[in-house]
Protein backbone atom coordinates (compact mmCIF):
# COMPACT_ATOMS: atom_id res chain seq x y z
CA UNK A 1 0.00 0.00 0.00
CA UNK A 2 2.88 2.44 1.13
CA UNK A 3 4.39 1.79 -2.65
CA UNK A 4 1.41 2.39 -4.44
CA UNK A 5 0.98 5.54 -2.73
CA UNK A 6 4.33 6.55 -3.12
CA UNK A 7 3.47 5.87 -6.83
CA UNK A 8 0.90 7.72 -6.89
CA UNK A 9 2.56 11.00 -5.00
CA UNK A 10 5.23 10.60 -7.99
CA UNK A 11 2.72 10.54 -11.02
CA UNK A 12 0.95 13.63 -8.72
CA UNK A 13 4.39 15.55 -8.22
CA UNK A 14 5.27 14.59 -11.99
CA UNK A 15 2.14 16.25 -13.62
CA UNK A 16 2.48 19.12 -11.32
CA UNK A 17 6.00 19.54 -12.25
CA UNK A 18 5.08 19.42 -15.89
CA UNK A 19 1.79 22.05 -15.58
CA UNK A 20 4.13 24.59 -13.61
CA UNK A 21 7.04 24.14 -16.68
CA UNK A 22 4.59 24.65 -19.47
CA UNK A 23 3.10 27.64 -17.85
CA UNK A 24 6.65 29.45 -16.43
CA UNK A 25 7.31 28.97 -20.57
CA UNK A 26 4.56 30.13 -21.79
CA UNK A 27 4.81 33.20 -19.58
CA UNK A 28 8.59 33.53 -20.51
CA UNK A 29 7.80 33.05 -24.07
CA UNK A 30 5.30 36.01 -24.63
CA UNK A 31 7.60 38.43 -22.03
CA UNK A 32 10.46 38.21 -24.18
CA UNK A 33 9.02 38.12 -27.56
CA UNK A 34 7.37 41.47 -26.25
CA UNK A 35 10.56 43.03 -25.37
CA UNK A 36 13.28 40.97 -27.25
CA UNK A 37 16.75 41.87 -24.96
CA UNK A 38 19.43 43.54 -27.10
CA UNK A 39 23.27 43.23 -27.10
CA UNK A 40 25.49 45.67 -26.60
CA UNK A 41 23.51 48.60 -28.88
CA UNK A 42 22.29 45.98 -31.00
CA UNK A 43 18.23 45.37 -31.37
CA UNK A 44 16.31 42.49 -29.74
CA UNK A 45 14.85 41.79 -32.77
CA UNK A 46 17.76 41.61 -34.38
CA UNK A 47 19.87 39.68 -32.10
CA UNK A 48 17.37 36.82 -31.63
CA UNK A 49 15.48 36.77 -34.92
CA UNK A 50 16.77 34.54 -38.19
CA UNK A 51 15.33 34.10 -41.27
CA UNK A 52 14.24 30.09 -42.21
CA UNK A 53 14.62 28.07 -45.24
CA UNK A 54 11.02 29.65 -46.07
CA UNK A 55 12.45 33.09 -46.16
CA UNK A 56 9.95 33.88 -43.56
CA UNK A 57 11.33 35.06 -39.88
CA UNK A 58 11.58 32.91 -37.01
CA UNK A 59 12.77 33.59 -33.13
CA UNK A 60 15.56 31.86 -31.30
CA UNK A 61 13.66 32.95 -28.26
CA UNK A 62 12.01 29.88 -27.58
CA UNK A 63 15.03 28.10 -26.24
CA UNK A 64 15.60 31.17 -23.29
CA UNK A 65 11.70 30.32 -22.59
CA UNK A 66 12.34 26.71 -22.05
CA UNK A 67 15.41 27.17 -19.97
CA UNK A 68 13.54 29.80 -18.28
CA UNK A 69 10.52 27.71 -17.81
CA UNK A 70 11.92 24.42 -16.46
CA UNK A 71 14.04 26.44 -14.24
CA UNK A 72 11.48 28.17 -12.55
CA UNK A 73 8.83 24.84 -12.23
CA UNK A 74 12.29 22.57 -11.03
CA UNK A 75 12.75 25.23 -8.03
CA UNK A 76 8.75 24.94 -7.54
CA UNK A 77 7.41 21.66 -8.43
CA UNK A 78 6.88 18.75 -5.48
CA UNK A 79 8.78 15.39 -5.05
CA UNK A 80 12.83 16.39 -5.64
CA UNK A 81 15.48 16.77 -3.12
CA UNK A 82 17.35 20.24 -2.44
CA UNK A 83 20.72 17.87 -4.16
CA UNK A 84 18.56 17.55 -7.58
CA UNK A 85 17.00 21.08 -7.64
CA UNK A 86 20.67 22.64 -7.57
CA UNK A 87 21.69 20.00 -10.32
CA UNK A 88 18.77 20.70 -12.47
CA UNK A 89 19.32 24.77 -12.30
CA UNK A 90 22.87 24.17 -12.89
CA UNK A 91 22.49 21.30 -15.61
CA UNK A 92 19.79 23.65 -17.59
CA UNK A 93 20.70 26.84 -16.85
CA UNK A 94 25.08 26.31 -17.47
CA UNK A 95 24.06 24.16 -20.89
CA UNK A 96 21.54 26.93 -22.12
CA UNK A 97 24.08 29.65 -21.46
CA UNK A 98 26.99 28.08 -23.22
CA UNK A 99 24.14 27.32 -26.38
CA UNK A 100 23.20 30.75 -25.75
CA UNK A 101 26.94 31.65 -26.54
CA UNK A 102 27.13 29.71 -29.37
CA UNK A 103 23.35 30.66 -30.70
CA UNK A 104 24.94 34.70 -30.75
CA UNK A 105 28.48 34.21 -31.28
CA UNK A 106 29.08 31.05 -33.03
CA UNK A 107 30.59 30.60 -36.40
CA UNK A 108 30.05 28.00 -39.21
CA UNK A 109 33.25 27.65 -40.20
CA UNK A 110 33.56 24.27 -37.93
CA UNK A 111 30.79 21.30 -37.48
CA UNK A 112 30.92 18.46 -34.59
CA UNK A 113 33.14 17.25 -32.10
CA UNK A 114 35.97 17.17 -35.07
CA UNK A 115 35.61 19.87 -36.22
CA UNK A 116 35.77 22.30 -33.53
CA UNK A 117 38.34 20.23 -31.39
CA UNK A 118 40.80 20.50 -34.73
CA UNK A 119 40.31 23.93 -34.99
CA UNK A 120 41.14 23.96 -31.16
CA UNK A 121 44.19 21.87 -32.28
CA UNK A 122 45.24 24.36 -34.44
CA UNK A 123 45.15 27.48 -31.74
CA UNK A 124 41.78 28.19 -32.86
CA UNK A 125 39.25 28.34 -30.10
CA UNK A 126 35.57 28.10 -31.46
CA UNK A 127 32.20 28.98 -29.99
CA UNK A 128 31.55 25.74 -30.26
CA UNK A 129 34.59 24.40 -28.43
CA UNK A 130 33.44 26.75 -25.52
CA UNK A 131 30.40 24.67 -25.96
CA UNK A 132 31.44 21.32 -25.83
CA UNK A 133 34.51 22.15 -23.14
CA UNK A 134 31.86 24.27 -20.87
CA UNK A 135 28.89 21.63 -21.04
CA UNK A 136 31.36 18.47 -20.48
CA UNK A 137 32.50 20.37 -16.73
CA UNK A 138 28.82 21.27 -16.13
CA UNK A 139 28.09 18.07 -16.61
CA UNK A 140 30.29 16.78 -14.30
CA UNK A 141 29.27 19.59 -11.69
CA UNK A 142 25.85 18.81 -12.10
CA UNK A 143 26.75 15.38 -11.51
CA UNK A 144 28.87 15.26 -8.18
CA UNK A 145 26.08 17.89 -7.02
CA UNK A 146 23.49 15.08 -7.31
CA UNK A 147 25.52 12.53 -5.72
CA UNK A 148 25.93 9.08 -5.87
CA UNK A 149 24.15 6.27 -3.39
CA UNK A 150 27.30 4.41 -3.93
CA UNK A 151 28.69 3.07 -0.99
CA UNK A 152 32.81 3.77 -1.99
CA UNK A 153 34.02 6.53 -2.51
CA UNK A 154 35.84 4.66 -5.62
CA UNK A 155 32.12 3.62 -6.69
CA UNK A 156 31.25 7.38 -6.13
CA UNK A 157 33.90 8.74 -8.34
CA UNK A 158 32.58 6.55 -11.01
CA UNK A 159 28.87 7.31 -11.03
CA UNK A 160 30.07 11.39 -11.08
CA UNK A 161 31.84 10.22 -13.96
CA UNK A 162 29.39 8.71 -15.34
CA UNK A 163 26.32 10.29 -15.25
CA UNK A 164 28.80 13.57 -15.89
CA UNK A 165 29.08 11.93 -19.63
CA UNK A 166 25.56 11.14 -19.54
CA UNK A 167 24.54 14.40 -19.00
CA UNK A 168 26.79 16.24 -21.63
CA UNK A 169 26.47 13.77 -24.59
CA UNK A 170 22.79 13.91 -23.76
CA UNK A 171 23.02 17.88 -24.01
CA UNK A 172 25.07 17.83 -27.25
CA UNK A 173 22.55 14.83 -29.17
CA UNK A 174 19.80 16.75 -28.62
CA UNK A 175 21.09 19.97 -30.44
CA UNK A 176 21.99 17.28 -33.52
CA UNK A 177 18.23 16.41 -33.64
CA UNK A 178 17.36 20.30 -33.85
CA UNK A 179 17.39 20.55 -37.36
CA UNK A 180 13.32 20.55 -38.42
CA UNK A 181 10.43 22.78 -36.89
CA UNK A 182 9.50 20.52 -33.80
CA UNK A 183 11.94 17.55 -34.07
CA UNK A 184 13.83 18.32 -30.64
CA UNK A 185 11.34 18.53 -29.17
CA UNK A 186 9.45 15.19 -30.30
CA UNK A 187 12.61 13.20 -29.22
CA UNK A 188 12.22 14.97 -26.03
CA UNK A 189 9.07 14.04 -25.51
CA UNK A 190 9.26 10.55 -26.85
CA UNK A 191 12.17 9.91 -24.34
CA UNK A 192 11.57 11.56 -21.91
CA UNK A 193 8.01 10.31 -20.95
CA UNK A 194 9.19 6.85 -19.96
CA UNK A 195 11.81 8.74 -16.96
CA UNK A 196 9.02 11.36 -15.83
CA UNK A 197 7.14 7.60 -15.62
CA UNK A 198 10.35 6.14 -13.29
CA UNK A 199 9.83 7.64 -9.68
CA UNK A 200 13.40 8.22 -9.16
CA UNK A 201 13.21 10.39 -12.68
CA UNK A 202 9.89 11.94 -12.69
CA UNK A 203 10.57 15.13 -10.70
CA UNK A 204 13.66 16.00 -12.81
CA UNK A 205 12.36 15.59 -16.08
CA UNK A 206 8.93 16.56 -15.82
CA UNK A 207 9.34 20.15 -15.46
CA UNK A 208 11.63 20.54 -18.93
CA UNK A 209 9.28 18.62 -20.42
CA UNK A 210 6.23 20.22 -19.68
CA UNK A 211 8.44 23.24 -20.43
CA UNK A 212 9.42 22.29 -24.21
CA UNK A 213 5.85 20.71 -25.05
CA UNK A 214 3.90 24.18 -24.16
CA UNK A 215 6.27 25.76 -26.98
CA UNK A 216 5.81 23.15 -29.83
CA UNK A 217 3.14 25.04 -31.56
CA UNK A 218 5.20 27.80 -32.13
CA UNK A 219 8.31 25.23 -33.02
CA UNK A 220 6.11 23.40 -35.62
CA UNK A 221 4.48 26.90 -37.06
CA UNK A 222 7.88 28.13 -37.92
CA UNK A 223 7.40 30.95 -35.92
CA UNK A 224 10.62 29.94 -32.78
CA UNK A 225 13.23 27.41 -32.59
CA UNK A 226 14.95 26.20 -29.76
CA UNK A 227 18.39 26.68 -31.40
CA UNK A 228 21.62 25.53 -29.66
CA UNK A 229 20.28 27.35 -25.88
CA UNK A 230 17.00 25.09 -25.97
CA UNK A 231 17.87 21.86 -27.15
CA UNK A 232 21.48 22.05 -25.05
CA UNK A 233 19.10 22.60 -22.01
CA UNK A 234 16.73 20.10 -22.87
CA UNK A 235 18.98 17.73 -23.50
CA UNK A 236 21.03 18.17 -20.27
CA UNK A 237 17.95 17.76 -18.18
CA UNK A 238 16.82 14.38 -19.81
CA UNK A 239 20.60 13.16 -19.05
CA UNK A 240 20.18 14.20 -15.41
CA UNK A 241 16.71 12.61 -15.19
CA UNK A 242 18.64 9.44 -17.13
CA UNK A 243 21.34 9.28 -14.14
CA UNK A 244 18.75 8.77 -11.44
CA UNK A 245 18.69 5.42 -13.12
CA UNK A 246 20.44 1.71 -11.78
CA UNK A 247 24.33 1.59 -13.08
CA UNK A 248 23.40 -1.26 -15.81
CA UNK A 249 20.53 1.09 -17.50
CA UNK A 250 22.81 4.03 -17.19
CA UNK A 251 25.59 2.41 -18.69
CA UNK A 252 23.48 1.56 -21.44
CA UNK A 253 22.16 4.80 -21.88
CA UNK A 254 25.71 6.10 -22.09
CA UNK A 255 26.91 3.44 -24.76
CA UNK A 256 24.14 4.70 -26.69
CA UNK A 257 24.65 8.75 -26.45
CA UNK A 258 28.48 7.68 -27.51
CA UNK A 259 27.46 5.34 -29.97
CA UNK A 260 24.88 8.54 -31.93
CA UNK A 261 27.16 11.11 -31.26
CA UNK A 262 29.88 9.37 -32.96
CA UNK A 263 27.70 8.30 -35.71
CA UNK A 264 26.24 12.01 -36.30
CA UNK A 265 30.12 13.11 -37.62
CA UNK A 266 29.74 10.48 -40.69
CA UNK A 267 25.88 9.94 -40.76
CA UNK A 268 22.83 12.40 -41.73
CA UNK A 269 20.31 12.06 -38.97
CA UNK A 270 17.85 13.46 -41.29
CA UNK A 271 18.40 11.14 -44.22
CA UNK A 272 17.88 8.35 -41.57
CA UNK A 273 14.71 9.43 -40.93
CA UNK A 274 13.64 10.38 -43.94
CA UNK A 275 14.46 7.13 -45.50
CA UNK A 276 11.88 5.62 -42.46
CA UNK A 277 8.17 5.25 -43.28
CA UNK A 278 7.83 5.44 -39.24
CA UNK A 279 10.28 7.70 -38.40
CA UNK A 280 9.58 10.07 -41.17
CA UNK A 281 5.65 10.44 -40.17
CA UNK A 282 6.56 11.44 -36.67
CA UNK A 283 9.05 13.71 -38.07
CA UNK A 284 6.36 15.27 -40.15
CA UNK A 285 3.21 15.06 -37.91
CA UNK A 286 2.48 18.74 -37.20
CA UNK A 287 4.70 20.05 -39.56
CA UNK A 288 4.23 22.33 -42.60
CA UNK A 289 4.59 20.74 -46.05
CA UNK A 290 8.46 20.66 -46.99
CA UNK A 291 9.64 23.60 -49.17
CA UNK A 292 10.74 22.74 -52.33
CA UNK A 293 14.36 23.94 -52.33
CA UNK A 294 15.44 25.60 -55.70
CA UNK A 295 16.75 24.55 -58.69
CA UNK A 296 20.42 24.38 -58.61
CA UNK A 297 21.97 26.32 -61.79
CA UNK A 298 23.25 23.96 -64.00
CA UNK A 299 26.92 24.49 -64.01
CA UNK A 300 26.98 23.81 -60.52
CA UNK A 301 29.50 21.22 -58.92
CA UNK A 302 29.64 19.37 -55.74
CA UNK A 303 32.61 21.40 -54.53
CA UNK A 304 30.59 24.86 -55.20
CA UNK A 305 30.31 26.07 -51.48
CA UNK A 306 26.20 25.70 -51.69
CA UNK A 307 24.79 24.31 -48.66
CA UNK A 308 23.82 20.60 -48.84
CA UNK A 309 20.01 19.19 -48.05
CA UNK A 310 21.07 19.45 -44.84
CA UNK A 311 21.36 22.86 -44.10
CA UNK A 312 18.74 24.11 -46.61
CA UNK A 313 16.61 24.49 -43.96
CA UNK A 314 18.96 26.43 -41.33
CA UNK A 315 17.91 30.02 -40.72
CA UNK A 316 20.74 32.27 -41.88
CA UNK A 317 22.06 34.86 -39.67
CA UNK A 318 21.59 38.23 -40.42
CA UNK A 319 24.56 40.41 -41.06
CA UNK A 320 25.72 42.28 -38.17
CA UNK A 321 24.78 45.89 -38.14
CA UNK A 322 25.72 46.54 -34.13
CA UNK A 323 29.06 47.63 -32.98
CA UNK A 324 32.49 45.59 -33.93
CA UNK A 325 32.35 42.36 -31.05
CA UNK A 326 28.39 42.93 -30.07
CA UNK A 327 28.77 39.15 -30.14
CA UNK A 328 26.39 38.82 -32.62
CA UNK A 329 26.89 36.17 -35.66
CA UNK A 330 26.49 38.29 -38.30
CA UNK A 331 29.13 36.57 -41.57
CA UNK A 332 27.07 34.57 -43.27
CA UNK A 333 26.76 31.65 -40.20
CA UNK A 334 24.05 29.48 -40.15
CA UNK A 335 22.23 28.35 -36.57
CA UNK A 336 20.11 25.46 -36.16
CA UNK A 337 16.77 25.51 -37.56
CA UNK A 338 13.15 25.56 -36.90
Amino acid sequence: MKRRNAGSAGRLGALAGAALGAAAARAAYGALTRNPPGLNGVPGDEVWGRTNHRGEPVTLLEGPAVVAGAAAAGLLAPGATGRMRAAALLAGAGSGVLGGYDDLAGSASSRGFKGHLTALARGEVTSGAVKILGIGATGLAAAAIAGSPAPTRTGRAFDALVNGAIIAGSANLMNLFDLRPGRAVKVGLITGTPLALARPSAAVVAAPLGAAAALLPEDLGERAMLGDTGSNALGALLGLAATRLGRGPRLAVLTGLVGLNAASEFVSFTKVIAGNPVLNRIDMLGRRPVAAPAPAPAAASADDGKPDMEDAFRPAVPPQSGPAGSGVAGNGVTADPA
